[in-house]
């Protein structure tokens, strides 16, 4: 436009003696090119200096990035992240419906958003190291583990046990397993007393005597035990439990010994490859279930998953409380890291160059500040003919 300015201003001068409108075309060529000149100066100014000139209040942009960026942080902090605007915003947000939507449709939009979800999930656990994300999740239970106090907690299951009775059929196992297992060594109680016994004893045959007397005595106890509630030894091995029950919920020694078990079936190589399977085993099933959503919830889960979402999209009152909770969660999020998302905002833009944040401010707007040069030009040429008019009128 300023070339096809110039050229008519030209054209102009060079016929101006051929009629007086050329006068007008003229003025208006020659306003126009003036501005133009001064609006691409007006626009040029704001992101460098116009031809390099270093021009004072020229490169506005660069210049004051800084600021921008803080008056572009404080503006989206007061607009954007005060919690009272953002709750009057979501009350008309109905998150739960969207959620139940969700939920209860296996197909359409939720179907496809599904899928995507999954393919996202399924990716990142493929992308994961598994070797990496699997030692960090065994560390992670073996810190746990070991944090965690086992011998109160066996003191106060056995205890538990104990008051509802649910030892006695334990007491009655080991009884049954003791008679049986008499049974099938009493054998070798037979040869242990032969092989003790003296010449007397085994000539006289009393050492046999003696030791069916302890395997007779041995099973008769066994027997009684096993019909007797109150037997003796039964009562023995009850106050024997209730007393490991408080060893293992108030002696610090018996604590330390349940600890040390602790320590060593952790450090046992063996468990730490059956963790380590395990962990493998729930890696592949997730990604199995993130690969094949559809699959994954065509079980009780998706039968769960789809009555839960039929439960949001009917009951109003629980909708309301999931709303109101939503809308609660997202308002304290931006009271509480509000000043944190501006932060990152400000530090963001004065960590770019000057010539980075130039060329993204100019790529955004560019289009339309053409505008503004384009206006400059014609209401110049409009202002020049306005002038030259009163010029002709006065003279």
């Amino acid at each position: 436009m300023l070339l096809v300015m110039a050229a008519t201003y030209a054209a102009a001068r060079w016929f101006a003696d051929v009629h007086p409108v050329v006068g007008f075309v003229g003025a208006f060529a020659e306003a126009a090119m003036v501005g133009g000149l001064a609006d691409w100066f007006a626009v040029t100014a704001l992101f460098r200096h116009p031809m390099g000139l270093p021009i004072p209040h020229t490169a506005i942009i660069p210049r004051n990035k800084d600021r921008i960026g803080d008056t572009l942080a404080q503006f989206i902090r007061d607009n954007f992240l005060i919690p009272r605007v953002i709750a009057h915003r979501m009350r008309h947000f109905d998150l739960a419906g969207a959620a139940g939507r969700f939920l209860a449709n296996p197909s359409g939009e939720a179907g496809r958003m599904r899928g995507g979800a999954s393919r996202l999930i399924a990716d990142v656990l493929g992308a994961l190291d598994p070797e990496r994300l699997g030692g960090m999740v065994r560390d992670a239970f073996y810190d746990r583990m070991r944090a965690l106090q086992i011998s109160p907690l066996l003191g106060q299951a056995l205890d538990a046990a104990m008051a509802e009775g649910r030892h006695k059929p334990v007491i009655d196992a080991f009884v049954a397993w003791s008679a049986e297992a008499l049974d099938d060594n009493a054998h070798l109680i037979r040869d242990m007393v032969h092989e003790r016994a003296n010449a007397l004893l085994r000539f006289t045959g009393l050492d046999e005597t003696i030791a069916n007397s302890i395997v007779n005595g041995l099973n008769k106890m066994l027997a009684e035990m096993s019909t007797n509630p109150e037997h003796p030894m039964r009562v023995r091995a009850e106050e024997a439990l209730a007393n490991l029950a408080w060893d293992l919920q108030y002696d610090p020694e018996m604590q330390a010994k349940v600890a040390g078990v602790r320590d060593q079936l952790l450090d046992n190589p063996a468990i730490v490859r059956w963790l380590d399977g395990l962990w493998e085993q729930t890696r592949a099933g997730l990604l199995r279930a993130a690969r094949n959503p559809d699959t994954a919830l065509a079980g009780r889960l998706g039968e769960a998953m789809r009555a839960l979402g039929t439960t949001l999209g009917e009951d109003a009152a629980l909708k309301h409380t999931v709303n109101r909770f939503a809308r609660r969660a997202v308002a304290g999020a931006a009271a509480s890291y509000g000043d944190s998302a501006v932060k990152l905002v400000s530090e963001t833009v004065r960590g770019w160059d000057a010539q980075t944040i130039t060329d993204r401010l100019e790529s955004a707007v560019g289009r339309d500040l053409q505008y503004i040069r384009i206006n400059g030009t014609l209401v110049g040429g409009l202002v020049g003919v306005a002038l030259h008019t009163i010029d002709v009128l006065l003279l």
